[in-house]
């Protein structure tokens, strides 16, 4: 079934403060109309507007139908309606251009709920006592049983909502004003306190702080790495040297592990490997200590604006046994990337006497991390 979505923005919200109406201020760097719009992407969308907006709209560059509003919010979603009337929608949904955070889960209630009501809409019951008031004081108390507090989108059969508009005389506070005067029942469906509408000057900073908290940007790595042992007497494993009767070849000191996680923190950035920034052919780091390669990693990390949240290495080997310094390498780990020692992981498994590690010709490593915008 075709559905398609109504934007509401040709209010004025003089209450929000501004220069400019609510619906058209700026929201963690989009206008709130933008944010409510983007929500909806995949539907046909009416996006209704105020006539003096209307050059703001077409500003936004998005594929949208823009409705002139009329005098009154009813006026203007019936504007939207008629424009949609003739295009094979079977579903709309009609909401609010000052709620800028609704969710997909919200959306995908209300459309799961046309399939059995010809309308549908979110809402909140209410937890908080009621009183009404007078010359501000308590002049009586309102029971709270049966109560909800309305959201958007309100979704409706599409044939329904338009004859109930082109029926309805007046405004009326929402478009559930407008189906139940009709006759239509609405079906309640969950809501999420997240799903504001932005009305006082305070509201945006409540919206800023729920779209930081949306927004984390949590970057995952893998890094994957294999040394051949050589002559030697110990073998350098994430950053301590174990003793061992051969050693690990490679260009630089070849601590398997800490290249594996060096690729990890790399990977997480999309910035390649360590091949990528420390070239073997470049003779300078020939024999050069991995802790250079690695706290390079987690400078070019903390430059992007992220942070460590864990990282896990696995070393794969016959032998040497691990375990007894695994403790030692977490602390050698963390001194390197300057962070908590909670946040590392080393530990070791066999291959099972398997392949070129069970063979005992080398020792593989892999290392997983995981960086947040800080």
């Amino acid at each position: 079934m075709t559905t398609a979505a109504i934007i509401t923005a040709a209010g004025r919200g003089l209450r929000a403060g501004g220069d400019v109406p609510k619906q058209w201020q700026m929201l963690a760097g989009q206008p709130v109309v933008a944010q409510a719009l983007a929500a909806f992407d995949g539907m046909l969308r009416v996006l209704v507007v105020h006539p003096d907006d209307t050059a703001r709209a077409e500003a936004l560059g998005l594929d949208v139908l823009i409705v002139a509003g009329g005098a009154t919010r009813s006026a203007s979603v019936r504007n939207a309606l008629e424009a949609l009337a003739g295009r094979n929608i079977a579903r709309v949904l009609i909401h609010d251009g000052a709620r800028p955070l609704v969710s997909a889960a919200v959306i995908a209630r209300v459309i799961a709920a046309l399939d059995h009501a010809k309308a549908a809409a979110p809402a909140l019951a209410v937890t908080d006592a009621l009183w009404r008031g007078a010359d501000g004081m308590v002049a009586g108390t309102v029971a709270r049983d049966g109560l909800f507090r309305a959201q958007t989108p309100q979704g409706f059969c599409f044939e329904t909502i338009l004859s109930a508009h082109r029926a309805h005389l007046g405004d009326a506070a929402d478009d559930v004003a407008v189906a139940r005067a009709f006759g239509v029942e609405v079906a309640i469906v969950a809501g999420d306190e997240d799903n504001l509408k932005l009305t006082y000057p305070g509201d945006f900073a409540r919206a800023e702080a729920i779209l930081r908290g949306r927004q984390m940007d949590l970057r995952v790595g893998n890094g994957f790495d294999v040394h051949a042992f050589c002559d030697g007497d110990g073998v350098w494993l994430c950053g301590v040297k174990v003793p061992h009767g051969r050693g690990l070849l490679g260009h630089s000191d070849a601590d398997v592990g800490m290249h594996a996680l060096t690729d990890a923190i790399y990977g997480a950035l999309a910035e390649g490997d360590i091949g990528r920034h420390f070239p073997p052919s470049d003779p300078q780091w020939k024999g050069a200590d991995s802790k250079i390669f690695l706290a390079h990693a987690m400078r070019l990390a903390r430059a992007r604006g992220f942070a460590l949240a864990n990282c896990d290495v696995t070393l794969i080997c016959e032998r040497p046994k691990i375990g007894p310094y695994a403790e030692a390498m977490r602390s050698a780990l963390a001194a390197i990337m300057d962070v908590a020692l909670e946040r590392i992981s080393v530990k070791a498994t066999t291959s099972e006497r398997l392949g070129f590690t069970g063979r005992e010709e080398g020792i593989a490593a892999m290392a997983t991390c995981a960086l947040v915008r800080a």
